[in-house]
């Protein structure tokens, strides 16, 4: 497939391609039924709408979902797309064969137009300390596992997606001071980690524990040239605080950086997700101006230092991203004098 013009910019219209070289406007998913008139024309995706039960903090919630190939038409709008669904399992079994994961991957890459590149969450299988199973909370006899990274994860990725593949991202989960290890020894279990995975460019990690986003973590980012992901979330500080804390550094050796947009700060994701439902209209009140003006300054410190900043938009960040990144785009383009469609 042919690809979109690089230099489209028109914010009246969600078109964000072209706002500036090294800035890369893009969203958490992108199937959302309420981003029809926006992002997707309702003339060809209205009536293949499908539906499913989410629940959720003790309540129940329908999502709308559109089908596997309105990816085409998302990527008319955004140079990046984050898909999340990848955090919930590996994409190969331990047998080899491919997940419905994989297989829904290969969907979107039957999709995708020429440029167009993704982030990958890395599976949870991995990344996540404990697992929720069956009602409990259990820990996770994988943590941190090179092999099932690489072999069935890393891997198949790369060969699915090829040069599409711009970076993964590595969540680790909030840990309460309870049940946290010691900084020195978090920094030990994911610098082997690092030296035992393909060294390849592509990691980015987000730790969500504020009291990790310290000396010992960074020094082992930087040795593996690993990016520190800054994320807009509950539990954490302020996105220039965590960049401050970070020394001012982006790290990632490929000249690439990720901010994430998640939620509200000191606001549970299920409480999110409810105030942000449907997903079709910005909430009053809910979006921060702080996310969108640290945001903002990030975007103009990783262009003025000639890094690629990859800028993750996630509906709970206040009911709807297409209107989350149009606001964050005119408060770029306001502090930089751009002129353009800024309508």
């Amino acid at each position: 497939m042919s690809g979109p013009p690089a230099g489209d910019l028109d914010l009246e219209r969600f078109r964000f391609r072209g706002l500036h070289p090294q800035i890369h406007l893009g969203t958490a998913s992108d199937r959302y039924a309420g981003w029809l008139g926006q992002i997707y024309d309702p003339e060809r995706f209205a009536h293949r709408v499908t539906r499913r039960t989410k629940s959720l903090g003790g309540r129940k919630f329908v999502e709308e979902v559109l089908p596997v190939e309105c990816v085409g038409e998302y990527f008319e709008h955004f140079p990046v797309l984050e898909l999340d669904y990848t955090f919930y399992g590996p994409l190969l079994d331990p047998a080899g064969k491919p997940t419905g994961i994989y297989r829904t991957l290969l969907a979107y890459r039957g999709q995708l137009p020429e440029g167009a590149r993704l982030l990958l969450k890395a599976p949870q299988a991995v990344t996540a300390h404990v697992l929720r199973r069956g009602g409990a909370v259990v820990p996770n006899p994988e943590y941190l596992n090179p092999e099932l990274f690489a072999h069935r994860f890393l891997r198949p990725a790369a060969e699915l997606l090829g040069p599409a593949l711009a970076g993964v991202i590595l969540e680790q989960e909030y840990r309460r001071k309870d049940e946290r290890e010691a900084p020195e020894r978090a920094a030990e279990e994911w610098g082997r980690f690092f030296a035992a995975v393909p060294a390849c460019g592509l990691y980015h990690l987000e730790l969500r524990t504020e009291a990790y986003l310290a000396p010992p973590l960074f020094q082992v980012l930087e040795h593996h040239g690993v990016g520190q992901v800054l994320s807009h979330w509950t539990w954490l500080p302020p996105l220039l605080r965590q960049f401050e804390l970070g020394e001012g550094k982006f790290r990632n050796g490929s000249g690439e950086a990720v901010v994430r947009l998640m939620t509200p700060r000191n606001v549970r994701y299920e409480d999110a997700y409810a105030a942000a439902h449907p997903f079709d209209r910005l909430v009053p009140g809910m979006l921060d101006p702080g996310m969108v003006g640290d945001a903002a300054t990030l975007m103009h410190e990783a262009a003025g230092r000639g890094q690629r900043l990859h800028v993750i938009v996630n509906n709970r960040a206040g009911g709807n991203a297409p209107l989350i990144a149009r606001a964050l785009a005119r408060e770029f383009l306001a502090r930089s004098g751009a002129q353009g469609a800024q309508s």
